[in-house]
C-alpha cells in the first residue's frame, strides 16, 4: 500500500475497497494509515486500549476515520465489503473472465475497438453462459460443464 502511494504521489486520496480478512484490519495497517494520513495520536495497545484494542476498533478507525477529531478523511481510507458476501463471486467470476479472454490475449487499436470488444464478451457470455445463480454447493460435473464451455469461449474469443 505504501509503495502504491508512493508511486502514485499525485493522488490526493486513495481508497482501498477489501475484504474482511483478518489481515486488513491489522495493528500493521492501522499503523501504516495513521502514518500516511498524519496521524500523530496515541492508536492504543492492541488488544488492551484504544484504537488497537481490537478488530472492531480498528476496522472503524481505517474505514470510517474515527481518531482523526472531526473524523476527517485525509489521506488513505479503506472501504470493507459486508461479511459473507458471496453475491461478489459471480461478478469477480465475470471480471476475471473479461480480463483473461478479452483483455489479456486482445490488441486493440482504439478504445471504441476496445469498447466493441467488452460489449461483444457480455453479449456473447450473457447469451451462452449466464445462468441464474442457485446458491447452494456446486458439483464436480457443474465445474466439468463450465470448463468445457469457458474453453469454447476463450477459443472463439481469440480466434
Amino acid at each position: 500500500m505504501a509503495n502504491l502511494i508512493e508511486e502514485q504521489a499525485e493522488q490526493s486520496k486513495f481508497v482501498f475497497i477489501l475484504d474482511q480478512l483478518n489481515t486488513h484490519k491489522s495493528e500493521a495497517l492501522v499503523r501504516l494509515v495513521a502514518q500516511l494520513n498524519g496521524d500523530k495520536q496515541d492508536l492504543g495497545v492492541k488488544g488492551r486500549s484504544g484504537i488497537l484494542k481490537s478488530m472492531v476498533t480498528r476496522m472503524a478507525y481505517l474505514e470510517l476515520g474515527r481518531g482523526l477529531g472531526e473524523q476527517q478523511f485525509l489521506k488513505v481510507r479503506l472501504m470493507f465489503t459486508p461479511k459473507h458476501c458471496s453475491w461478489l463471486n459471480p461478478v469477480e467470476g465475470w471480471l476475471s473472465g473479461l480480463q483473461k479472454r478479452v483483455l489479456k490475449t486482445g490488441s486493440f487499436i482504439s478504445t471504441a475497438a476496445l469498447t466493441e470488444r467488452v460489449i461483444d464478451y457480455a453479449n456473447y457470455h450473457n447469451k451462452h453462459l449466464a445462468r441464474a445463480i442457485q446458491w447452494g454447493k456446486t458439483k464436480k460435473k457443474q465445474i466439468k460443464k463450465l470448463i468445457k464451455r469457458t474453453k469454447r469461449l476463450a477459443s472463439k474469443l481469440t480466434g
